[in-house]
């Protein structure tokens, strides 16, 4: 059978789409069991293919599948059906599957409304997904009854059988790293928190399963032996268990494996020991979901940490050069200008050097959700409409959307308007064997002023001086690269060439090969008037495509 599993697009158009691009990772894990199954299984990340119904219809008959399972959330549910109905009109013999979390909440609504829709897979999907594709490769094609954690139609009523069990050990699938290529990986399944917003303790029934260290590590080092050297950690916990975190780290480093990643704990399962392990293997970045800074919100949320556990962690993160990122959200049940004060004075207190902000959203398999529906009256069929999610607010009547809409720019304007002076008092922890990351963690941390994405936002304050600052900091720490080329760009743009001559003059002592320091200094020359100097700085990479131009340029003002 040809089998396609598809991530499709979403609803809304997203101006930054780095938090849907990635195709999930339980796609990945249900591949990798099909192929070890033998099957002919592809998957095709159509995040972003909302509006190439033509190149989604070429591709449907070019490939010819026998079945398409959709990866589908509740953003992107319409993207699922939509393309079903392309894929029904070119082949009625296509037999379509929906899993994932939107699927498992809304699988009844699913298939009273959608005869696109043959089968949902409810819940974990790697062998309800293979126990369905041998049921459909049975001649007699009888007993679909009998897989568990499935549901369809059957003469005219819909059929739900019994909840496939949790897979206990999840050393038994197989790595999709040995078929595919990816960055997000997850050592764990699950949470254990009741979060009141939140769809994955229904989803994963409130129960965390862990790989082996080994287990996951060798997952890590085929992808690095793939090219791939950075990763998502995608756990809804890593540091969960101080002692595998750990082992995971010492093994990283045991395997020469040059790789960094970010990271998602909680701010009561972090301390030093563990976050000096996690900065040497190559963690750069830890986000917390804080939520809110009032006590109170964070009640009615089921957001059970305190302002003092979270005052510790981010102190202990940023002390060992891992950028802090605070997840918060807005427009909650009791929200008021004050509270919104006291998440603005949590921020200045514990000085993040990234932040999301949200507006609660309400969504199927959370407890908001449902006790939305018990007491408005409403069912499921609302998800009929076109809409990602249901706000909040607009379900309250103590907050209008003009409150929300305001509370959200005062969040985001508090946050900008510091964060240079957030960045400026980072103090690192004094550890010798951790300098040279130290250097690291300041020169990314500067790039994002220079060249990333505060240097985009007009609301951030002292772009430059920030980032020169940062730069020099890193410096202090030893030679880097980045922070090299970071600065002598920065005094470029000052138009203080002479200065970017002198620094990355200096870096060129350490690093003498590198393209991008021997072009720029070529520039610097340039706009000195030496095109000699210059030339001999791009003649270095004549292959080189940017260096091609100016040697044109420097040759044209020699002659």
């Amino acid at each position: 059978m040809k089998i396609l599993l598809i991530y499709p697009y979403f609803i809304e158009e997203r101006l930054q789409a780095e938090d849907i691009r990635a195709a999930p990772i339980g796609l990945y894990s249900v591949a990798a069991v099909l192929k070890e199954a033998n099957e002919d299984v592809e998957i095709l990340n159509w995040h972003d293919m909302g509006n190439r119904r033509a190149f989604i219809q070429e591709t449907l008959r070019e490939k010819k599948p026998d079945v398409i399972g959709f990866s589908t959330l509740h953003a992107n549910r319409w993207g699922a059906i939509e393309i079903a109905r392309i894929a029904k009109a070119l082949d009625p013999n296509v037999t379509v599957v929906l899993g994932g979390i939107g699927a498992t909440f809304l699988w009844h609504h699913f298939l009273s409304h959608f005869p696109e829709i043959d089968f949902v897979i409810r819940g974990e999907g790697e062998y309800p997904f293979l126990h369905l594709v041998r049921y459909l490769e049975s001649p007699s094609q009888r007993g679909a009854e009998r897989i568990k954690g499935l549901a369809f139609r059957q003469n005219g009523r819909i059929v739900v059988t019994e909840d496939e069990k949790l897979i206990e050990n999840l050393g038994q699938l197989p790595i999709p790293a040995k078929y595919f290529e990816y960055q997000h990986v997850s050592s764990s399944r699950g949470c254990a928190w009741q979060c009141r917003f939140c769809g994955s303790p229904q989803f994963w029934r409130k129960k965390i399963r862990f790989r082996s260290p080994t287990h996951f590590v060798d997952e890590l080092e085929m992808l690095y032996r793939k090219g791939v050297t950075f990763f998502y950690f995608s756990d809804d916990t890593f540091t969960m268990k101080k002692k595998r975190v750990i082992d995971i780290c010492r093994s990283i480093i045991d395997r020469g494996l040059e790789i960094t990643w970010y990271a998602i704990s909680r701010v009561n399962y972090v301390d030093e020991d563990m976050l000096l392990w996690m900065r040497k293997a190559g963690c750069i970045q830890i986000s917390y979901g804080i939520e809110s800074g009032s006590e109170e919100i964070r009640k009615v949320l089921d957001k059970h940490v305190r302002t003092n556990q979270v005052k510790k962690a981010f102190e202990m993160t940023t002390k060992y050069g891992i950028l802090s990122r605070a997840y918060f959200i807005y427009g909650a049940p009791g929200e008021t200008w004050k509270t919104i004060q006291e998440t603005i004075d949590l921020i200045h207190e514990i000085k993040p050097l990234s932040v999301v902000f949200y507006i609660l959203d309400l969504f199927p398999g959370t407890a908001l959700y449902e006790e939305f529906k018990e007491k408005s009256g409403i069912s499921d069929d609302i998800w009929l409409n076109k809409i990602e999610g249901i706000m909040y607010f607009e379900t309250s009547p103590d907050l209008t959307k003009d409150d929300v809409l305001a509370f959200g720019k005062r969040l985001r304007t508090a946050f900008y308007e510091n964060v240079h002076a957030f960045a400026r008092a980072v103090r690192l922890v004094d550890k010798e064997e951790l300098y040279g990351f130290h250097g690291d963690f300041y020169s990314r941390l500067a790039m994002t002023f220079s060249h990333g994405e505060y240097a985009r936002i007009d609301g951030v304050r002292e772009k430059e001086d920030t980032a020169e600052r940062l730069y020099r900091r890193s410096l202090d720490y030893g030679p880097n690269h980045r922070a090299y080329l970071g600065l002598g760009v920065v005094k470029q743009k000052q138009g203080l060439d002479q200065e970017a001559v002198q620094v990355l003059s200096e870096g060129l002592r350490f690093f003498p090969d590198s393209e991008p320091l021997n072009v720029c200094l070529g520039i610097s020359y340039m706009n000195l008037g030496d095109r000699e100097g210059a030339l001999s700085q791009f003649m270095k990479f004549p292959a080189s495509r940017e260096a091609k131009d100016y040697i044109a340029q420097c040759r044209e003002a020699l002659a």
